[in-house]
């Protein structure tokens, strides 16, 4: 009996120093918005930044980031990416736009996967996000066949529902060898407007006690604000309003945090590569 082809083993990007997946494990929690302000403020502290929506059932980047210009195909075959508030970006919701679901199944999911790695002309970036779909499923697999993940990052909310599934996340990228450069809470806590006094909504505090049950970094929290809601609403994400905004400082704090990760471990992962 023969036995089927081995797939090739996954190649880096050139140009790209690191690729880190933001994954959730469970729909709604932000991870969307977390994605896309934490891209934002890593390019404005500097940093080339690139972000794949990979969520190819729900795209919701394009209407966060305001843009939905359709990608332009290059000489060469391949992809220029949009690039919308500094960032390179990439979306299945810049080809089918509006309201029309795409029905696919696991191999066109893994073939879209490899175009948006392979054939988008990403040029020079110090980190690449990739805003993965809920669950643990095909998108994954087909990610960490394609090229060698940096890291990832997991999102949740502090309610024990949330955290559950975000242990699935994190024994996924265990199971598929990828390093998890640490957890995030968003929707900590709300702020009464007219008490000012802060109310756990979701809880509080999971997601820290479950970074440190799995002995992984705590990148920090995000607090549950209408501002956050209503940037991503209307394209003009709460992380342009600088380091310096209340709102938007959360976010520059986990992007310091996770940039200085990634890179560390993108210099180890290609120092190994080296020696081996």
């Amino acid at each position: 009996m023969a036995h089927p082809p081995t797939p090739p083993p996954p190649t880096a990007l050139p140009g790209v120093k690191s690729i880190v997946a933001i994954g959730s494990g469970k729909g709604g929690v932000g991870k969307t918005t977390i994605a896309v302000n934490l891209a934002i403020a890593l390019a404005q502290l500097g940093h080339r930044t690139g972000l794949i929506d990979a969520d190819v059932y729900g795209p919701n980047v394009p209407l966060m980031l305001g843009t939905t210009r359709q990608p332009r195909v290059l000489a060469n075959n391949q992809i220029e990416p949009n690039l919308a508030h500094g960032i390179k970006v990439i979306s299945v919701g810049f080809i089918s736009p509006g309201d029309k679901p795409l029905v696919m199944r696991g191999p066109m999911l893994h073939q879209i996967i490899r175009q948006f790695l392979q054939q988008v002309e990403w040029g020079e970036l110090d980190i690449l996000l990739v805003d993965l779909p809920p669950g643990t499923g095909d998108v994954v697999i087909s990610l960490v066949q394609t090229v060698p993940l940096t890291g990832a990052v997991v999102v949740s909310t502090p309610s024990d529902v949330a955290l559950q599934d975000a242990r699935k996340a994190l024994e996924m990228f265990h199971q598929v060898n990828v390093e998890v450069l640490g957890i995030v809470e968003n929707m900590s806590h709300f702020t009464c407007p007219h008490c000012h006094q802060e109310i756990d909504i979701f809880s509080r505090g999971g997601a820290e006690r479950t970074a440190k049950q799995f002995n992984i970094p705590f990148l920090g929290s995000v607090e549950l604000v209408p501002e956050i809601r209503h940037g991503g609403d209307t394209g003009v994400p709460v992380a342009l309003a600088g380091p310096d905004s209340p709102h938007a400082a959360q976010f520059y704090a986990i992007a310091s945090h996770l940039a200085a990760r990634a890179l560390t471990q993108a210099a180890k992962t290609e120092n190994i590569f080296e020696i081996s």
